[in-house]
């Protein structure tokens, strides 16, 4: 038996005999190495427990890398043989593409270099599953994702039986029965392409079943073009003030022209509270401060666009986010919220950048127990943190991903506050139970150097 490995070290390889199952012999194992049979992040500067196959790989910065982009086909080989039902993922980002038919990928159950499972990224934008038994190549099934050059996707492929699925980002993306091979090790792959892999992890838990029911998928997120645009350095002084004594309703856009309006609700957390804005599909609501009460905040009943919008007193939530797929919260910020900020009850990717957020317990949270079960996901980009027990929470078992970049969090010299903390989605009726927090690279997205603490 090979070395175990844990984060930074050598990879790690349980031997499993011919005949023998991985779900067989871990079996066994204590809770903590249950189900990870093998992975590896590259740290330790090497491809140990690898075997390469054409192409010119190098480690740098705790990356695998694959530069030539014009090998026929270039392949890292890990695991055993005898590996039948499991689950293989890492981090690949494809460098660049010789032509709409190249692509850089992962491989499960391959039985020689050239017959295998393979998840690709190819150059034409999608994403396929396929059975490939020399130049014969079968797809389970695919996806067009507008892959592009520079971005790091999560790829994973989970084999139980003749039944082989493929994800992308946590969105399953085909599924299919086929048996062109019942073992095989893992593998990372590219043809007239270069690319980059992180993080592959392989557990032997296969392809398992939801024990809550399946949610609705969504488009997987992408994320916008860095800005340069700085979160607000303070709260604005209101130009004036208006009581509100019903919804306003707004279609089209809606410019406050920095007004606060106040007065509907009880200012706490009860439920079922009415909103101050409800928006139809399509609004803006741009340059308002919300004061106090403040009842349920903004309802977004469809797509819909927040800019430079202030809560000064977070009652119930700050905005719930209900129908739709494509929601966008610019510039502004949010204080004072006992419970969460934005609450995102629909389908569809939350976008928020260029926000503080202070005094919080959560400035997003995906429902875990709605009458439906979507998947859902955020992109929190650009944001200032005060004081504020977790940034984002999403449910895993539903495929939510959350991810972060040029986090800014001030006053936390313990770092105390969680980034991204992980819960089991649960029917409605129920509530969902908190199940871990962190990066994943599969849920939770984001580096170190991601988050910066003052």
């Amino acid at each position: 038996m090979q070395k175990r490995r844990l984060p930074g070290r050598r990879p790690l390889l349980l031997a499993v005999g011919a005949g023998v199952t991985v779900a067989a012999l871990t079996a066994g194992m204590t809770s903590a190495l249950a189900a990870t049979v093998f992975s590896d992040d590259f740290t330790d500067g090497d491809t140990s427990g690898w075997s390469k196959s054409g192409g010119t790989w190098t480690v740098g910065s705790g990356v695998l890398n694959q530069s030539n982009a014009g090998s026929e086909l270039a392949r890292q080989f890990a695991g055993q043989t005898s590996w039948t039902d499991y689950s293989v993922q890492a981090r690949v980002r494809p460098a660049s593409f010789g032509s709409s038919s190249a692509l850089v990928g992962l491989a499960a159950r391959s039985t020689s270099s050239t017959k295998m499972y393979r998840l690709a990224l190819l150059g034409s934008g999608r994403a396929e599953l396929q059975a490939v038994n020399g130049s014969n190549v079968t797809a389970i099934g695919s996806a067009s994702l507008g892959v592009t050059t520079g971005t790091w996707y999560t790829l994973r492929i989970e084999t139980s039986g003749s039944t082989i699925r493929g994800y992308v980002n946590g969105t399953q993306i085909a599924s299919g029965s086929n048996s062109l091979a019942g073992a095989g090790r893992i593998g990372l792959v590219t043809a007239y392409a270069s690319g980059g892999f992180d993080d592959v992890l392989v557990d032997s838990s296969g392809g398992g079943t939801p024990t809550t029911p399946p949610p609705t998928t969504t488009p997987l997120p992408t994320t916008p073009p860095p800005t340069t645009t700085p979160p607000p350095a303070g709260w604005p002084t209101p130009t004036s003030s208006q009581k509100v004594d019903a919804t306003i309703a707004v279609s089209g856009t809606f410019d406050g022209g920095l007004k606060r309006y106040y007065g509907i609700g009880d200012g706490g957390q009860s439920e079922s509270q009415d909103p101050m804005f409800e928006l139809a599909a399509g609004a803006t609501l741009r340059n308002v401060i919300i004061g106090a009460p403040a009842g349920d905040g903004v309802h977004c009943e469809g797509n819909c666009t927040l800019i430079n919008v202030w809560w000064e007193d977070v009652g119930e939530d700050a905005a719930t986010f209900r129908g739709g797929t494509t929601y966008t919260v610019d510039g502004g910020g949010a204080r004072s919220a006992s419970d969460k900020v934005f609450q995102h009850n629909g389908s569809g990717t939350v976008y928020i950048k260029n926000f503080r957020v202070e005094n919080a317990g959560k400035l997003y949270r995906a429902c875990g127990n709605c009458s439906t079960s979507y998947q859902r996901h955020v992109v929190i980009d650009n944001v200032i943190v005060r004081n504020t027990d977790a940034i984002a929470g999403i449910n895993t078992n539903w495929g939510d991903t959350a991810r972060f970049s040029r986090i800014t969090i001030v006053g936390d010299p313990d770092r105390e506050t969680s980034i991204c903390v992980k819960y089991k989605g649960v029917p409605k009726g129920s509530e969902p139970t908190e199940i871990g927090e962190g990066a994943d690279g599969v849920n939770c997205l984001y580096s170190p150097s991601d988050i910066t603490y003052q």
